[in-house]
């Protein structure tokens, strides 16, 4: 083979490498331009054999958590979450002396967090939540003299979170929240 047929072949063989490994450069850069990330979870209810709407949810990872509700005897719904790694969580409702529905809570290490609703002399419903360390926050429901329900919350910590509400000449309504830290 000569210098001159040698070169052609070289040549022609190169244009055949350079045609293939064009697009396969092309898709690589655009490729590595596309950063966006897609992560789906799902969520599939079916009404139970009680009749309550239980759930099963499936996470990005496989991760699959099950959420089992249940009439309790005082025809309240109740609930057992059960995590991906098997561990649960309960929450059981009931009526407290006053009527207004209460909770306690069983979280998945075992600690216990209760719920108590009670009615205030306004009628509305106001609320104390104890935590698993016996951190304890009010919850104060008022009607403004506009109609419209305000709230004050005590944080356990002692910090101050008040959301005012007021109404709009259209209708519409505004809420002001100032929150005051411990």
């Amino acid at each position: 083979m000569n210098t001159r047929t040698f070169l052609i072949a070289a040549l022609v063989a190169l244009g055949t490498l350079v045609a293939v490994a064009a697009p396969a450069q092309a898709e690589t850069a655009a490729t590595a331009t596309d950063t966006t990330k897609t992560k789906t979870h799902t969520v599939q209810r079916s009404k139970g054999a009680d009749g309550a709407v239980d759930a099963t949810r499936i996470n990005a990872k496989g991760g699959v958590t099950t959420v089992d509700r249940s009439k309790g005897a005082d025809g309240l719904t109740d609930k057992v979450v059960t995590g991906p790694n098997g561990k649960t969580r309960t929450t059981d409702r009931y009526r407290g002396a006053d009527g207004a529905v209460d909770a306690t809570h069983v979280g998945r290490k075992g600690g216990v967090s209760t719920i108590d609703r009670s009615k205030g002399a306004d009628g509305l419903t106001d609320k104390v939540a104890t935590g698993p360390k016996g951190g304890i926050k009010a919850t104060d429901r008022t009607r403004g003299t506009d109609g419209l329900v305000d709230k004050t919350t005590i944080g356990p910590q002692g910090g101050v979170k008040a959301t005012d509400r007021s109404l709009n000449a259209d209708g519409t309504v505004n809420k002001t929240v100032t929150t005051i830290k411990p």
